[in-house]
């Protein structure tokens, strides 16, 4: 279904050419005449987008937009005004705005806006209906086809009672596809116990799992219960599996295959139902060749496995999640934003995220705590995001580095190409990326015949 955009402006002409113009990009129009006729029409009817004059006869765009925001805070609206004043511009998005354009239109640069506005709102829409299978029992972000895939497997194989493996690097959330896996499988009334099996040594681990009687060791003051005991007829998830001893590794087993455990201490063996989830960001295939991990364990753990891509493999999300995170972290820290600006979210998309998810949450995080407005920007990104473009979000530089040694004019003209390229023909992002104008860019263009 085609974006319907309401179009309001009282100069008839300007109007007339809009229509036309957004309609060549597919977009459905409306339009009115003067700020009250759009608050009446925004009433009236469902709009994905509005444009709209700041100066106008009868109601102006500021007072209209005040109107609009009361009735539907929700729909975005695009200020447009031939006063290209600071006080304009910060009066209007303190307002709501999304953002403002001035006149004459630079048709690039509206069609860039929409479509971004409109991105925006399609993204915070996928967010409500995420939360909505987070209740579910889903709560798996991401709309790429490696995460599709991967929400398809844990509503396949969540219904079984089969042990599952999950891997992936650290910080893409191994955890959470473990939650998922329970939540939408038949134990779910119970919650699901969790072991970090890396952050305990082998003495420990063994009485963290199985339990003990008093006075097994020194400071077992009293009888306690394992995790597999309290995990009985749910699921138990073992992180980090690949760092557990290879002498724990034996008993382990044993628990798994047989469903029995045994206190440190005791002699008694007791029987447990458990599903085992376990997950790991090491090879295990290779941990087995190497003699570092039982090889039955590995084929007990994976009998279905579930691999969690990295971030930089769904490099889509990136836009979804943040604006997850950017929503439960102004809840948290009882914040209003509105979200991203444009350069800010350039730069979440040009980063490779060495550190998977988990590095994009805590850089939202710390951007909510400082920024001081409503859309989160550069200045409050962490230095690693800012300091510089990374190999894979820079094609100018790397452009430039290949060009090196050959005349400057040729460079200029490979460069110009390059970021053309990049950029899908969009002259004024061009004009952006290069630090020039775009009147300099034209005047480029046709210097070197490329027009």
């Amino acid at each position: 279904m085609q974006p319907t955009i309401l179009i309001v402006d009282d100069d008839a002409g300007h109007r007339s050419m809009l229509r036309t113009v957004l309609r060549g990009w597919g977009y459905d129009t409306q339009e009115a005449d003067d700020g009250s006729t759009a608050v009446d029409k925004v009433r009236e009817r469902p709009f994905d987008a509005v444009l709209m004059d700041v100066r106008m006869a009868r109601m102006g765009g500021i007072e209209a937009l005040g109107g609009i925001k009361e009735y539907n805070p929700a729909v975005p609206v695009l200020i447009m005004t031939a006063y290209s004043s600071v006080e304009t511009a910060v009066e209007a998005i303190r307002a709501g705005a999304y953002d403002y354009l001035t006149k004459p239109l630079d048709f690039d640069v509206l069609r860039m806006t929409l479509e971004r506005m409109l991105e925006h709102v399609r993204l915070r829409e996928e967010n409500r209906q995420l939360r909505q299978k987070l209740d579910d029992g889903h709560g798996i972000i991401g709309r790429s086809a490696p995460m599709r895939d991967l929400v398809r497997m844990v509503v396949t194989v969540a219904p079984s009672d089969a042990t599952v493996l999950i891997t992936g690097e650290s910080g893409t959330g191994k955890e959470l596809v473990a939650r998922a896996v329970h939540a939408a499988g038949p134990r779910s009334a119970k919650d699901m116990v969790t072991v970090n099996c890396a952050a305990l040594s082998e003495h420990l681990l063994e009485s963290e799992l199985f339990g003990h009687e008093k006075g097994a060791f020194t400071g077992a003051d009293r009888r306690r219960e394992g995790r597999f005991v309290q995990a009985d007829g749910g699921s138990l998830f073992l992180d980090e599996i690949g760092e557990v001893p290879p002498p724990m590794q034996v008993k382990l087993l044993r628990a798994i295959q047989q469903g029995e455990v045994q206190r440190v201490g005791s002699d008694a063996m007791l029987h447990v139902d458990v599903r085992v989830i376990a997950a790991t960001n090491r090879d295990l295939r290779a941990e087995v060749e190497a003699g570092r991990f039982r090889e039955d364990l590995y084929y007990r753990l994976n009998v279905i496995n579930l691999t969690v891509p990295p971030l930089r493999a769904r490099m889509e999300d990136v836009p979804l999640l943040a604006q997850h995170f950017l929503e439960h972290f102004a809840e948290r820290n009882r914040k209003q934003l509105k979200g991203f600006a444009p350069q800010a979210m350039d730069l979440l998309m040009k980063h490779a995220w060495p550190g998977n998810v988990r590095e994009l949450e805590n850089a939202v995080e710390r951007a909510v705590i400082l920024c001081p407005g409503d859309f989160i920007t550069p200045r409050e990104l962490p230095l690693a995001l800012t300091s510089g473009p990374d190999e894979e979000g820079a094609p100018e530089l790397r452009q430039a580095v290949s060009l090196a040694g050959r005349a400057l004019e040729d460079i200029e003209r490979e460069a110009i190409l390059a970021t053309l390229d990049d950029t899908g023909g969009n002259k004024s992002e061009t004009a952006r990326r290069l630090g020039i104008t775009r009147a300099t860019l034209h005047n480029k263009l046709k210097k070197y015949g490329m027009e």
